[in-house]
């Protein structure tokens, strides 16, 4: 039952429109709460982030009420709480606040107050000829599925997924390794059972979207009125000899391939890992690794990340890397995976073909993902793109197949962010997948309602945290550096002429939250502006969307 609990420290509710507090709860052991001002009205709520407990007094408020957290861009409306922007999936508690006897008091249950969260409401016993199917377990999948009861939809959910398990949090697997499962899974199956979403383990083997249905391995068929595609990517393996053939040599994008690497890892540790590539997933596995292991990074690029982020940034992820004690071969060609003289099965060395050759007691091949759009290549229904992704439009619907929608790492959509000029673009991010999956579950339980836009979001652990907004489709020509890049605490801008297309930065919350927000008004600082000095920082955010 809500109870009546004082605020500490605060005789009247005096905040300023756009001003946030962080305020602890008498009564209640390390129970605090955030009040935040917009207009002429206050809000109590949680005081953290769901996603990964970020404190939102450090976050981005906007004159509309969207909270953002300066981590990893969940966004939250102040007004109910609830999740506008992955990749928080739990919204905020929400509290009455009020004043009285000259003291500001809240009213709420002890335990909401302490969990800084509340669950969202899915329960459902589902009803109707409308059937969603979705192919796929990963982050579009349960930001649609969550987002499709939250809305009220009440027709049958399917998720149909091929990996041994309920969705993760996959981006625990390259920054953490972590292969216990019950640590990464979003929710449990009591969940998806009390929100009427059915669980199938298998694998879709083909679709036809003429009569509506999902063929599965195990000979299984399943209906459809509206089908959403989130099948992900596939990890690329090397054509090059005995990457394929010896053991030892690891993917990593599932569970298994983590508990696989573990297993060669053992417990004394202390072996010779070979990593193939330096873009995110190599490094963080470095990252990851570096403890008590002696950890090789083999690049083609200059330095790490050199195409995404640029010589000058990507050298800043190399020496932070580098502190850990990995070592790094760029501008490296990989001729050959050679075996052990002890086992002629397993991997035991890498050859560069500038003769270099690397000790291995096991290689992780980080190069990139495909789509995993196998299912429908020899389908007469799709014409799949060059790389193998499906082609939507800016709801991602499926050009040619209404109510059939495509998200995450197979779709390729128009990009209307800064710079993008509706460009046709693949995303591999988590963000992204998911807020297009909360986005695909509003266009079929709420058809009249226009989609809401984003702007793309990713994060990396790389010996510090690094958060990224933005996208360049169409490239980038400028870099404007601010901060302290020496000592990884910088702020990059990344620009189109004198358009800002993305920004990077590492030890400067929020500033990457406040790009974000200023990107999706169309109120971000050129280039230009921002090279004499100004922080954005200083901007202040309009209420009226411009994407």
């Amino acid at each position: 039952m809500a109870q009546e609990y004082k605020l500490k420290g605060l005789s009247a509710l005096d905040l300023k429109s756009g001003e946030k507090r962080e305020l602890e709860v008498e009564g209640i052991e390390n129970g605090k709460v955030l009040l935040a001002r917009v207009g002429d009205s206050t809000h109590a709520m949680s005081p953290n982030c769901t996603h990964y407990g970020a404190p939102l007094k450090l976050g981005v408020l906007t004159p509309e009420g969207r909270l953002t957290c300066a981590w990893h861009g969940a966004c939250f409306s102040v007004g109910t709480g609830d999740v506008e922007d992955a990749p928080a999936l739990d919204p905020l508690a929400k509290f009455e606040v009020y004043e009285k006897s000259g003291a500001v008091y809240i009213k709420g249950e002890e335990a909401t107050i302490k969990a800084s969260r509340r669950s969202p409401n899915v329960k459902c016993t589902a009803a109707g000829k409308e059937k969603v199917v979705v192919v796929g377990g990963g982050s579009g999948a349960i930001g649609a599925v969550q987002a499709l009861r939250e809305q009220g939809f009440t027709g049958d959910i399917t998720m149909i997924s091929s990996e041994p398990n309920l969705p993760i949090d996959r981006t625990k697997l390259s920054k953490a390794l972590i292969a216990d499962k019950s640590k990464v899974e979003w929710r449990s199956q009591e969940w998806f059972d009390s929100a009427s979403i059915s669980t199938i383990s298998d694998e879709v083997s083909s679709i036809d979207f003429k009569s509506k249905s999902v063929a599965t391995k195990a000979g299984k068929s399943f209906p459809y009125t509206k089908l959403i595609l989130a099948s992900g990517g596939t990890p690329k393996a090397l054509p090059l000899p005995g990457f394929k053939e010896l053991s030892n040599v690891f993917l990593l994008r599932t569970i298994p391939h983590v508990q696989a690497i573990l297993g060669a890892i053992g417990e004394e540790k202390g072996k010779d890992v070979v990593i193939i590539g330096s873009s995110f997933i190599g490094m963080e596995v470095a990252n990851a690794l570096s403890s008590n292991n002696n950890v090789t990074v083999v690049g083609m690029e200059s330095a790490p990340l050199e195409r995404v982020m640029g010589g000058e940034v990507g050298k800043i992820f190399k020496k932070l890397i580098e502190k850990n004690g990995v070592k790094f071969h760029m501008e490296a060609a990989v001729e050959a995976a050679k075996p052990s003289k002890d086992d002629k099965s397993k991997v035991g060395s890498v050859s560069l073909k500038d003769g270099t050759n690397l000790p291995a007691d096991l290689v992780v091949l980080g190069v990139g993902v495909s789509p995993a759009t196998e299912y429908l290549k020899d389908n007469s229904a799709v014409q799949l793109e060059k790389d193998g992704s499906v082609k939507t439009n800016e709801s991602f619907e499926v050009e040619g197949l209404p109510g059939v929608y495509a998200i995450g790492d197979i779709a390729t959509y128009p990009y209307h962010g800064p710079g993008g000029d509706g460009k046709l673009t693949r995303i591999e991010h988590w963000n992204v997948a998911q807020n297009a999956g909360r986005s695909v579950a509003g266009s079929i339980a709420k058809p009249s309602v226009a989609p809401k836009p984003f702007i793309p979001v990713f994060w990396s652990a790389m010996g510090s945290q690094l958060r990224y907004c933005g996208n360049t489709p169409n490239g980038w020509d400028d870099l404007v550096l601010q901060g302290q890049p020496d000592e990884a605490k910088f702020a990059a801008f990344y620009g189109k002429e004198d358009t800002v297309v993305a920004v990077a930065s590492m030890q400067m919350d929020p500033v990457m939250s406040q790009s974000a927000e200023l990107m999706r008004r169309g109120k971000m600082l050129p280039l230009s502006e921002l090279r004499k000095g100004k922080s954005v920082m200083e901007v202040g955010l309009p209420s009226e969307i411009k994407i």
